[in-house]
């Protein structure tokens, strides 16, 4: 009965496991998963500033149709009551790669 047991729980774990490349890790935030890391980031020489209040947001990777894609950088103005830029990047764990959206501090 105990191993009955063992694979009536394994298999609805399994069940339960996403297969399409992402995982839940929130309620709010739901991951999509990339099996291998992305290219090496590129060197940009950014556009003149646009104006004085004007932050400059690096190119990064992103990944769409099974592939990885050049989004560049831009010139951007900071949210109200912001100053700071920390941008995005590539993080890794026992699933895969997963995008972190860059943001204003």
């Amino acid at each position: 009965m105990a191993q009955r047991w063992k694979i009536l729980m394994f298999s609805f774990a399994l069940a339960a496991t996403p297969l399409v490349g992402s995982v839940r890790a929130s309620a709010q935030e739901t991951r999509e998963y990339v099996h291998a890391g992305p290219p090496a980031a590129r060197r940009e020489k950014a556009r003149p500033r646009p104006g004085k209040d004007y932050v400059f947001i690096k190119g990064h990777w992103g990944y769409s149709g099974g592939k990885y894609e050049w989004a560049p950088g831009r010139w951007d103005r900071p949210e109200a009551n912001h100053r700071r830029w920390n941008d995005g990047h590539w993080a890794h764990d026992r699933h895969g790669y997963y995008w972190v959206e860059g943001s204003w501090h």
